[in-house]
């Protein structure tokens, strides 16, 4: 009879963690994302951390490699490769020619505003020369596609986060991942080289061959792919599963063909997503499979349950100026000056950011991380042997930095989100209450039955700038005869979105246009004037203020009944 034996050692222990954490997290997941609004990231990090050196010790990634760092910027180079190809799949076709000058201001001058910005912080917080805090800056300039996917993607999203927004944000998120580059290596030669000599080597090896070079592979790659996966298609040589993995497996192709000859993978893969799908037939074909989404999801807690694992706490000490304190300034420096500044100020040279609320939300939701973590260990590579450089602590500090301000991003982006709610549902509460005393002390709304050609009063001008009617809808939406249009028409996907029929039988029809519907459609209601045709029945919402009027009822719905407003019958 043989010996019964349990392996405890890191090969069997990781991937039953790892797993069990997943399948946990699956089943409550609806209730996670939809319900509690909880960022996935954040949970798979505060569990990486459970179970890593520093708490449980069930996982130790320093015994996996002789190099532990090499491990990590290899991880995140593969995740942010797969990552950034699926979001340049998901864009729209010709994206990039529709939105050329939004995407300027935030690739050049916003994403240069973000680098001098944190490089000034770590500057002032950590107390190092700016040109050491420029390498360090530079590493957190781009914005996380992998963090940001919680934002951008989910019932949070659809719901609150007009499309136009999320397209623009995830479209820079993936550009300027790769774009990082640029920063870096200006400090970096400016450290090993005379200033002539870094520019120019700048110039050709960064600009030319880094950043040109991949460009020109990407777009080339990304047209071969498309034509020859439309070909394959329609000659009937591809099965279902190829086909849906075929954006995975061309983001694994280049990344490993410019890790070979040492150009940028990163923005090779994103300018190849936007190639192979500019006309926006692939992205067609695969939008409702799920199989893209399922592998982010898979990736993304991977990577952040290893993030928790490897966050350097013992670097954390007065010895390399790196106290707990300085570090929770630089978290909330960084959370607050890096970009929202920046995006509030310049968001009407942005056209694909409307409003001052898009710009408040486009200026806090960029967050730092994976990307984060790959620069600084490409920081150190380049460091590492040249002692002769003037890299100085960069190379010993840069990576416990990145991490403490990853691990505060991941925390501050993934509460925000429930806290936000929260206090909306602590205001709705309250304005309940009083509407409800307000209620009581006032004559009951006025209901009358229209038909022919009867219409309800028109509200005046100062009924708007002092009272608005609380309208409001109780069912789901029916898409019946609506159709949405504005000064300005909205991206096609939001007409299923806008517009709550109230449909109960013989008594009332309520079109609402909430505040939330509305900014979901990119339609300010403070300046714009929102028509809804139902059939023949038009009704227009100026200023929050409904006026109605109705010639016949749809025959395939009841006698109509219009709400009007509380201070005056209908005629």
């Amino acid at each position: 009879m043989g010996e019964i034996q349990i392996h405890t050692d890191q090969l069997q222990v990781v991937p039953a963690l790892l797993g069990g954490f997943i399948f946990i997290l699956g089943l409550c997941s609806l209730i996670v994302k939809e319900r509690l609004y909880l960022s996935e990231t954040l949970l798979a990090t505060a569990f990486g951390i459970a179970i890593g050196p520093y708490a449980l010790n069930w996982v130790d990634p320093s015994g996996w490699s002789s190099d532990e760092k090499a491990l990590s910027q290899e991880f995140s180079r593969y995740a942010l490769a797969i990552k950034v190809m699926i979001a340049g799949v998901t864009l729209p076709k010709k994206y990039f020619m529709r939105e050329w000058k939004s995407m300027g201001m935030l690739l050049l001058p916003v994403m240069s505003v973000m680098w001098l910005a944190g490089s000034a912080i770590v500057k002032f917080t950590f107390n190092i020369s700016f040109l050491h805090a420029l390498a360090i800056g530079a590493c957190m300039a781009p914005t996380d596609l992998v963090l940001a996917n919680g934002i951008l993607k989910g019932i949070f999203a659809e719901s609150h986060v007009p499309r136009h927004l999320r397209n623009v944000l995830t479209a820079e998120s993936g550009a300027n991942d790769g774009l990082g580059y640029l920063m870096l290596f200006f400090a970096l030669y400016l450290m090993r080289m005379p200033g002539g000599q870094a520019i120019g080597t700048w110039f050709y090896a960064t600009w030319g061959y880094k950043i040109l070079l991949s460009i020109g592979i990407g777009i080339v790659a990304g047209f071969i792919a498309r034509k020859a996966l439309r070909y394959a298609e329609a000659a009937g040589w591809v099965d279902k599963e190829s086909f849906l993995s075929a954006s995975i497996t061309l983001a694994l192709l280049l990344a490993g063909v410019c890790r070979i000859i040492g150009t940028d993978d990163i923005l090779c893969c994103f300018v190849a997503a936007n190639s192979f799908t500019w006309d926006d037939w692939f992205r067609v074909e695969t939008k409702d499979k799920g199989l893209q989404e399922t592998l982010i999801s898979l990736i993304s807690l991977s990577f952040f349950i290893y993030f928790g694992t490897i966050i350097p706490w013992s670097a954390y000490t007065s010895a390399n100026m790196l106290n707990p304190w300085r570090i929770v300034v630089a978290i909330i420096l960084m959370m607050c000056l890096r970009r929202l500044p920046v995006i509030v100020l310049s968001y009407r040279l942005i056209p694909a950011i409307r409003t001052w609320q898009e710009a408040l939300f486009a200026g806090w939701f960029g967050p730092i991380g994976v990307s984060a973590i790959f620069y600084s260990v490409e920081a150190i590579k380049q460091l590492e042997g040249k002692e002769h450089s003037n890299g100085g602590r960069v190379k010993d500090i840069v990576y416990p930095i990145i991490c403490a301000i990853v691990f505060g991003s991941v925390i501050v982006h993934g509460v925000t989100v429930p806290l936000v709610l929260m206090g909306k549902r602590v205001k709705t509460s309250l304005s309940a209450s009083a509407s409800s005393i307000w209620n009581q002390s006032n004559r009951r709304m006025s209901v009358r039955s229209l038909s022919g050609q009867r219409r309800s009063r028109k509200l005046e001008r100062g009924d708007s700038q002092s009272y608005m009617p609380e309208i409001s809808a109780v069912s789901t939406v029916d898409k019946r005869g609506l159709s949405f249009y504005t000064s300005s028409p909205p991206e096609p996907d939001n007409n299923n979105n806008l517009q709550n029929i109230d449909t109960n039988d013989n008594e009332a029809v309520c079109i609402n246009i909430g505040e939330n519907n509305a900014e979901a459609a990119g339609v300010n209601l403070r300046s714009s004037t929102v028509e809804v045709a139902f059939n023949d029945t038009l009704v227009s919402e100026d200023n929050g203020l409904y006026i109605t009027e109705q010639r016949s009822a749809p025959p395939s719905l009841p006698e109509r009944v219009v709400i009007t407003d509380k201070h005056a019958d209908a005629k």
